[in-house]
Parts: structure tokens; sequence; C-alpha cells
């Protein structure tokens, strides 16, 4: 009988060869959770701003736990010891941190499950997978949750300058076409070090963790709160959200079963069941894409235009101010749109609506960037830097947005 070769290797076009380490990491990549992420676009809708931008969560996983598989040599060179135990933690922890993600990533966050965030999925997914896999999970679980001691095993998965910050700035910048997003991730791996089980950064990496955190901050204005993913994006909540208020109303919404089970359940963290988990499982982009396809030519109008936005890329208009809109703006607006259309103001909301995006590249409340000085002391990479900007970035910057159909007059 012929046996699998486990040790497979994934040609990557940014980082090259990319290998899986053992036959257990090979089991997590090929179960069908895991492939669902071939199915995850990273970016969201951003492809309708930049073309380019259609790779996966699956991409982004294999490429953060590539990152991981190069820190863990890096540490150990510098005699930071690592169990094979918990450097399986490490890269299993890393693998699966974005499992828990629905359709279009980020953009159907809390639209599809209601109230639960995608890594509370993932934990619930690594949990499944811990019992298929016999416990073989139980140490990354242990170490996803911040419950493992050694501190750094976390910072390595989630802080703010973690393999999944460093991995989805360089692929996201690489796919979309925006250069100002590039890091220096080899330099900044090399940079790394553990002082009593807290990750630190070598003090001779400060200009590149100076440059990975204008990068995020560039990214996150051109990219990820791009006014046209963003008004996307809500448009795409806004479409689930009226297909809902439909069906509950027993009008007959034509999509995918997996689709239609989460607009019929109010699914929470706490009645969160397998056959609920098993369902999310089966969803993608492909039933949102589906469903948007068949929406488009519905009878409500409501529906069929958004749909039609999406599909045809012809979205509203999206005004960004570093002021608050008026409200009697919104309000004008409303009213002129209810009379062409002969909707209620009520309606008026799926179409003409208002909001605000934050910017803050390195927050000084969270888990912070420590620089270790020639001296052996630690210190905040704001208070250890000679740039005036890192204290700028590190102040959140706030700009409110409008959204309305074209056909509107300009406000």
């Amino acid at each position: 009988m012929s046996q699998t070769n486990k040790l497979k290797i994934f040609n990557d076009p940014i980082y090259g060869f990319i290998t899986i380490p053992n036959s257990l990491v090979y089991d997590l990549v090929q179960h069908p959770y895991f492939q669902r992420l071939r199915r995850i676009s990273q970016m969201g809708l951003s492809y309708l701003v930049y073309p380019g931008a259609h790779h996966t969560r699956f991409h982004h996983a294999l490429g953060a736990m590539h990152m991981m598989q190069q820190a863990v040599e890096v540490l150990r060179f510098k005699g930071v010891t690592i169990s094979k135990e918990e450097e399986n933690a490490l890269y299993i922890a890393i693998l699966l941190h974005d499992i828990g993600h629905g359709p279009f990533s980020h953009a159907m966050e809390h639209s599809i499950v209601e109230e639960v965030n995608h890594e509370a999925i993932s934990l619930l997914f690594m949990n499944q997978l811990n019992k298929e896999f016999n416990g073989q999970l139980s140490l990354a679980i242990q170490v996803f949750k911040g419950e493992y001691h050694r501190k750094f095993m976390l910072q390595l998965i989630s802080s703010q300058l973690d393999m999944d910050r460093m991995d989805y700035l360089k692929r996201d910048s690489f796919y979309s076409g925006v250069a100002e997003g590039n890091i220096n991730s080899d330099r900044l791996i090399q940079m790394m070090n553990v002082v009593d089980d807290v990750l630190v950064m070598e003090e001779k990496g400060i200009y590149s963790i100076e440059k990975f955190l204008m990068a995020r901050r560039l990214m996150y204005w051109q990219a990820y709160l791009h006014k046209t993913s963003l008004v996307a994006e809500l448009t795409l909540t806004k479409t689930l959200q009226r297909a809902k208020e439909l069906l509950q109303k027993g009008t007959a919404i034509e999509c995918s079963g997996p689709l239609k089970y989460f607009m019929e359940h109010k699914v929470t963290l706490e009645n969160f069941s397998t056959i609920d988990l098993d369902t999310f499982a089966q969803l993608d982009d492909f039933d949102i894409i589906s469903a948007l396809k068949n929406w488009q030519y519905h009878d409500d109008f409501i529906l069929s235009s958004l749909s039609k936005m999406i599909i045809n890329r012809d979205l509203s208009k999206v005004k960004l101010n570093s002021e608050k809109f008026p409200v009697e703006v919104l309000q004008e607006m409303s009213a002129a749109f209810a009379k062409k259309h002969n909707l209620s103001l009520q309606d008026t909301k799926y179409f003409i609506f208002k909001g605000k995006i934050k910017n803050q590249a390195y927050s000084k409340d969270a888990e912070p960037i420590r620089i270790l000085k020639k001296d052996r002391t630690i210190e905040d990479v704001v208070e250890a830097s000679d740039q005036l900007n890192l204290k700028a970035l590190s102040k959140p910057v706030t700009k409110y947005f409008i959204c309305y159909p074209k056909q509107l007059s300009e406000i």
C-alpha cells in the first residue's frame, strides 16, 4: 500500500518555497475546514479597487506559518529554548489563527453570525479539530488563548508585531500593488529575541520597526479603509440585512442551504453547536456571489438594487471628512431618494448612511513593542525611537463618512 508523502512544499510568490514541517500540520492543511480558506478572500471586496487582490486566507495562513518557522530558527540560534512540542504548537496556532473567517473575511464579520467575531469561531474550529486529532492541538489552543506561561509564544501569534501582521502587510501589498505596504520581514525576524519569556526587538532593528508601523498606517488608508472598499463592504452587509428582513417576513429568497441556515437562525457564541460549526464550514465567498447574482433579479427593489451595485461595481458615492456630517444632510437626501423611488424613509437607510473609520498604527494601551537596548534595558518603541512621527502614529485618526447613491445631487 502506497504511503502519502506528507512533507510537501508550496511555491509561494513572495517567499519562494514553503515547507510543511510534519505530518500533523499536513493533515490539518488537508482538512476540509482549512481547505475552505482557499475560497475566502483575504482582502474582502478590495479587488473592486485593486484588481490583483484576489489572494485568499489559505495563502496568508501558510505565509504566516512560514514566518513562524523562520522566527523559531532565529530564536533558537540566539539560545532561546523552544521544545519540539512548543514549536509545533506555534505552527498550529498561527496556521489556524484565521480559520474562523467567514465569506469575504472582515467584510461580513457579525453579518452572518451576529455578535460572534472570527477569533471566537477560530477557537471553536480548533477545539473541534482537537477532538478529531485526539488532543494533539491542546498546547496550540492554550497558546492561542494566552493561557501558556511563556508569554512570547502568544506575542509571536497575536501582538503589535506578530507573524500575522508581517505576512498580511507583505502579502496584501504584493497582490494589491500598494508598494507602501511592503516591509522587510526578514530583518524584523532577525532582530527578534526573548528576555524573561517576553518578546523583544534588538535596538538595531528600530528603523525596520518604524518602517513596519508606517507601512501599516499607509496600508489602512490606501487599501483596507479605501473609500470604495468601505462602501462595497457596507453595501454587502446591508444586502444581507435586507435578505434576512425579507426572509423573516415570509418572502422567498433564493440562496445556498448554509447561507439560508444562518439567515433563518440567530446563532450566538453560547448556543454555537457542532451543527452550526459544520454549516459555517460550508460557507464561503461563492455562496455570497451566487446569492447576489440571483438577488439582482428579485422583485424587491432594495435587494435587487443593492445586489446590482456589487455585481456591476456601480457603487454609491462616498464623502470623507474630518468633522461629523450634519444630520440635516442625511435627512434631505433620504427625503429626496424616498420620493424618487416611492420608498419609506426607514427603507432609505439601506442606501444613505454615515459612519466613521479609525486608523491607529500603534497603540500605547496594548501590548507594547519592546526594544532591547545595548545596555540590556527594555523600552517601549515610541520612547526608544528618535522619530517624532512614531508618537503621531500612536494617536488614533478618525474620519467620518457619508454614503449616498450617485443620482443624488452633490452635497
